[in-house]
C-alpha cells in the first residue's frame, strides 16, 4: 500500500489546485471521479486516488469558521480582541484553511496558542495546560542534570495500549484486523515484555521489525476492545561528542532519498548550503541544522501528514511544524549534507503524561548513532533553557518508547486498506477485512501503568 505514496510528487492539474485551494471539496470530488473514467496515465491515475483520501481529512481538520473561532479564543483567553485574530493570520501563528471559499480554522488552534505564543499562555483562562508545560519542563530539567551527572539513566516503564471501536462503527461477527504498536528492540530498548493481551497475537513482529506491532484477526464482538500490556526498560548513556574527535570516515549509509518526503529539491539543498556555509566537520553541521530548526522553525500542531505532499518543504518554507515535520526536516538536511540520519517515533512516556512523539536519530564516527530531538531542543530555546536546549542534540532522557525506526514503513501483515496514518505507527490501526476504517470509528488510548527508575 505505502509504495503508491510516491505518486504524491505528481502535482494535481491545475484546475483541480485552484478547486483545492478555494476549498471546493465537493466539486474537486466530483471533477476527480470524472477524470479517473478517463484514459489517463497510471502515475496522475494514482495521484487523484491519493488525493480522494486527503479531501476528506482537510475539512475535518478546520471546524471553526471565523465567527466561532473569534468565539472560542475570547472564552479562552483574557479580553481577546478580533485584531489579535487578524494579527495571528498575518504572522501564521495561528493555523486555517479555505473550506468552500470561507476561512476555517484549526480545531486544537487553542492548545497550539498556549503552547507558542507565551503572551497568549499568560492570558488562558484555563490555567491547567500551562501548568503541565511547566511542570514537564521542570521535570526534564532535573532528569537530565542526573543523567549527565551519572553517566546514564534507566527507567522501567509499564504501559497498556487499546483500540476500541465506537458504537456505530460495531458490525458483530465481521472480520476485524487490528495492529497496536510496541517498542522494537534495540538502541535504548532492553528487557521488553509482553504481560497480557486482550486477545491471543495473530503475530508479532520481530524484535528489529522498522514498524512493530502486535497483530489482531478477529471474528469481531459486539463492545470488543483490543490492547497490550507490556514493559520494557529504556536505558540511556549521556553523550558530549566533541567535533575534534570525529573520525575522518564518515558511513554513506542512511544518506539516500526516500520519495515523496525525503526528496533533495532545490530550496532544500539551497536551504542546507546555506546553513552550513563552508563547514566540513560532520558533527558541526549537524549542529548547525539543528541550530536553524530549533532557533527558526516554530512548533505548532498542524493536520494529518498525509494531507501534507512534502513535509520537510512544508516546514521549511512555513518555518512552522510539530515534531515530526523538524524531525523529518533535519533528517533530509542532514542526508543533503551526506549525513547519515534516520527517523524514530513513538510515545513520550513519564509520570505526568503520555503522548505521541517523533525525533531522529544521526550518525557520526565514532560516538555512532546520535539522537536530535528538535521540538524539545525548540522549546528549551524558546525558554531560554541553554543547557536543555543543548542536550537534545545528541541525547534524549529515558522517557521514550520507540515503536518505528523508519518513516513510511508498511504493516507486516498489510492492511487491506490505506492507514489512517500511512508513513508513522503510535496509536495503532484497525479495519474491517471489507472495510476501511477513519479515525472518527474508533478511540485509541494508551496508560503509563508503572514507571520506576532501575539501576542497569
Amino acid at each position: 500500500m505505502n509504495e503508491n505514496l510516491k505518486y504524491l510528487e505528481v502535482d494535481l492539474p491545475e484546475d483541480l489546485a485552484k478547486l483545492k485551494a478555494y476549498g471546493d471539496f465537493d466539486r474537486l470530488k466530483r471533477v476527480i471521479d470524472l477524470r479517473l473514467k478517463k484514459d489517463i496515465p497510471n502515475a496522475l491515475k494514482q495521484r487523484l486516488e491519493l488525493e480522494k483520501y486527503i479531501i476528506d481529512i482537510i475539512p475535518k481538520s478546520y471546524p471553526y469558521n471565523y465567527e466561532e473561532a473569534l468565539k472560542i479564543l475570547q472564552e479562552s483567553f483574557e479580553d481577546f480582541k478580533e485584531e489579535e485574530l487578524e494579527e495571528l493570520r498575518d504572522l501564521d501563528s495561528i493555523d486555517w484553511y479555505y473550506i468552500n471559499g470561507e476561512v476555517h480554522f484549526k480545531d486544537d488552534m487553542v492548545a497550539n496558542l498556549v503552547k507558542t505564543v507565551p503572551e497568549l499562555a499568560k492570558r488562558v483562562i484555563d490555567k491547567k495546560d500551562l501548568m503541565d508545560k511547566e511542570g514537564n519542563f521542570d521535570m526534564l530539567n532535573e532528569v537530565i542534570a542526573k543523567m549527565k551527572s551519572k553517566g546514564d539513566l534507566a527507567y522501567k516503564i509499564r504501559i497498556k495500549a487499546s483500540i476500541k471501536l465506537k458504537k456505530e462503527a460495531e458490525r458483530p461477527g465481521k472480520k476485524i484486523r487490528v495492529h497496536i504498536p510496541i517498542p522494537i528492540e534495540y538502541s535504548q530498548v532492553k528487557n521488553f515484555k509482553i504481560l497480557s493481551t486482550s486477545h491471543e497475537p495473530k503475530s508479532i513482529s520481530g524484535p528489529y521489525s522498522p514498524l512493530r506491532t502486535v497483530y489482531f484477526e478477529e471474528d469481531y464482538k459486539e463492545d470488543d476492545e483490543f490492547y497490550v500490556d507490556y514493559e520494557f526498560i529504556n536505558h540511556v548513556a549521556y553523550k558530549d561528542p566533541k567535533p575534534e574527535e570525529v573520525s575522518n570516515f564518515q558511513p554513506n549509509f542512511y544518506t539516500e532519498e526516500f520519495p515523496p518526503h525525503i526528496v533533495f529539491n532545490p530550496y532544500l539543498r539551497e536551504l542546507t548550503e546555506e546553513v552550513l556555509g563552508d563547514e566540513k566537520n560532520p558533527l558541526i553541521k549537524a549542529r548547525k541544522i539543528y541550530d536553524f530548526i530549533t532557533s527558526k522553525v516554530m512548533y505548532s500542531f498542524v493536520r494529518p501528514y498525509f494531507s501534507i505532499t512534502n513535509i520537510p518543504t512544508y516546514g521549511a518554507s512555513s518555518l512552522k511544524g510539530d515534531c515530526g515535520i523538524q524531525a523529518l526536516l533535519f533528517i533530509t538536511m542532514c542526508r543533503i549534507a551526506k549525513i547519515p540520519a534516520r527517523w524514530q517515533a513513538g510515545l513520550y512516556a513519564n509520570a505526568k503524561s503520555i503522548g505521541n512523539h517523533d525525533w531522529a536519530q544521526f550518525y557520526i564516527e565514532p560516538f555512532g548513532w546520535l539522537f536530535a530531538d528538535c521540538s524539545f531542543g525548540g522549546a528549551a530555546y524558546r525558554e531560554g533553557a541553554e543547557e536543555r536546549w543543548n542536550f537534545y542534540f545528541g541525547n534524549l532522557e529515558p522517557f521514550r518508547m520507540p515503536a518505528t525506526s523508519s518513516f513510511q514503513y508498511d504493516f507486516n501483515p498489510q492492511l487491506n486498506y490505506l492507514r489512517r496514518d500511512p508513513y508513522d505507527n503510535q496509536d495503532g490501526e484497525i479495519e474491517y477485512e471489507d472495510q476501511r476504517l477513519s479515525e472518527e470509528d474508533y478511540v485509541t488510548n494508551q496508560v503509563v501503568v508503572d514507571i520506576e527508575e532501575v539501576e542497569i
